[in-house]
């Protein structure tokens, strides 16, 4: 296949992202390869503010999820050990049904139901910078009774199915950490996979968010797990990234293998493979995956036709990898890029029953509290043209219909019906955590900590309330689901219940 390629072009675009980073601000790099090597690396912006050293493409960095597909990689190689087709619970008997019967492929594809164990800790009020063990994370995990959804009937992202089918390996003595370093040894990568945030790990740069006045310091208290906990540096990533595409030596065949499509229960395709996203630009077909710990954005996308590719890593945390990588390929191979559309009619809906909400501003799509571009699509739909939240929309009256992670959606507007004073009192969660509703406020948290959230009502027995984190910010659905007991409902955890005496 002859295609013609415009590096020039690409670097073009590249730059107008890492000029933007200032040289006394956190930056990043970006590099361009293709079969015979690296084309171009542009770096703005420093790796510390301690220092104020530049950042450069040897930069080490946090990969967050762009880990997801490596560790897949090392999953498919061990068939001896362990199947996509196993059901996790004949590897971690402790897990209890439904989750134990989840594949090890839909924990594996995001199509699992498993909700993400980050999310569940926040739902019980657990800061981003709580510290928490494997161990207790495991137990914690084999407690839940709920998944998300009934597993292959969507897709939504989650992080649980990675710290499963890990903690699964590790009992067979099988680990990541040995893997990637070995694997990566043979792209010529420099990668690394550290437990938590705290290991220490050779030239790891700080990451930043800015909190409106200034940047911060990011931290994190999970334990990572293989859902991201690999580190390296630009070079690194694209030399790791290039050996796949290429796909020489032990290499060969392994993209492919995790490309490849996987099909729902009711046979759809879906755009997710195995820790890798389709990403389709001007008709064609691209491979990728993105990565988001605090303070550190990263992503790839690679053209399998031309061996070529792009890869971003950054620690600020306001790095949109995505954007990046996407207007560097359509620069590169001269394909039009997707129009965002406001042609949904701005405003909060929420579905007939269930906790289920969206919001329109613009052209942005705001689904459980995740945010997505609304693109241009055929038919007068929108599409957030996304793999990992895949999402088709378009007016019908006041109502908008379409798909929201693939299973058939109709939205109508909320009504703020107003907070009734029968849900005043102390709820309390089977973990021990509990909150309180005092007039119009969630109020959660101990001592100086304490935080008073005002609901709104979407009417149905369902409102919204806003959590800040450090730098995320989450609103959080909470659904009634019986006079004494409701949940509490995030895009990837909805299954965290509450109740009242009675």
């Amino acid at each position: 296949m002859s295609i013609t390629a415009n590096w020039e072009a690409a670097r073009n675009a590249v730059k107008k992202f890492t000029t933007g980073w200032g040289t006394d601000q956190p930056g990043g790099a970006v590099i361009g390869f293709d079969a015979d090597g690296i084309r171009f690396a542009e770096a703005g912006g420093v790796e510390s503010l301690a220092t104020m050293a530049p950042f450069s493409a040897d930069t080490v960095v946090r990969y967050a999820s762009v880990t997801k597909h490596a560790f897949c990689a090392m999953v498919i190689s061990h068939p001896e050990a362990i199947s996509l087709d196993d059901a996790l619970g004949q590897h971690l008997p402790e897990l209890q049904e439904p989750m134990a019967s989840v594949t090890i492929g839909r924990a594996l594809d995001m199509s699992g139901g498993l909700p993400d164990t980050r999310e569940c800790l926040s739902l019980l009020g657990l800061s981003v910078y709580t510290e928490t063990k494997a161990g207790p994370l495991m137990e914690f995990l084999a407690r839940q009774t709920r998944l998300n959804y009934e597993a292959g009937t969507e897709v939504s992202y989650s992080n649980t199915g990675y710290r499963l089918v890990e903690t699964a390996l590790e009992r067979k003595g099988l680990f990541f950490r040995d893997f990637i370093r070995e694997a990566g040894a043979k792209a010529d990568a420099t990668l690394d996979a550290p437990d938590v945030w705290n290991d220490a790990v050779a030239g790891l740069v700080p990451g930043y968010w800015h909190d409106g006045e200034k940047w911060q310091l990011s931290a994190a208290g999970l334990h990572i797990s293989a859902s991201g906990s690999m580190t390296g540096s630009a070079t690194s990533l694209a030399n790791w990234a290039r050996a796949l595409t290429v796909g020489q030596g032990s290499f060969e065949g392994i993209l492919d293998g995790l490309a490849a499509p996987r099909a729902l229960a009711d046979g759809s395709e879906s755009g997710y493979g195995l820790g890798l996203r389709r990403t389709v630009l001007g008709g064609r077909t691209f491979t990728g995956h993105g990565g988001s710990h605090p303070g550190y954005k990263t992503y790839f996308l690679v053209d399998q036709a031309s061996q070529s590719g792009f890869v971003i890593v950054s620690n600020r945390e306001d790095t949109n990898g995505n954007k990046i990588v996407q207007e560097a390929m359509a620069a590169l191979l001269d394909l039009a890029l997707p129009v965002a559309s406001p042609a949904l009619t701005d405003g909060l809906y929420v579905t007939e029953t269930g906790p289920f909400w969206i919001e329109v501003k613009g052209s942005t799509v705001t689904w459980l509290d995740a945010d997505d571009t609304a693109y241009e699509d055929e038919d007068g739909y929108v599409s957030s043209f996304s793999a990992s939240s895949p999402m088709r929309l378009k007016m019908e009256g006041d109502a908008i219909i379409g798909q929201v992670g693939h299973p058939a959606r109709k939205f109508l507007p909320a009504v703020n019906t107003g907070v009734s004073s029968a849900l005043a009192g102390r709820w309390f969660s089977d973990e021990g955590a509990y909150f309180e509703i005092d007039g119009d406020a969630v109020v959660m948290g101990v001592g100086p900590v304490r935080h008073r959230m005002p609901l709104s009502a979407l009417g149905g027995g369902r409102f919204l309330f806003t959590l800040k984190d450090g730098p995320w910010t989450k609103r959080v659905c909470l659904h009634v689901l019986a006079e004494n007991r409701l949940e509490l409902v995030l895009s990837r955890a909805r299954m965290i219940e509450y109740s009242r005496d009675a």
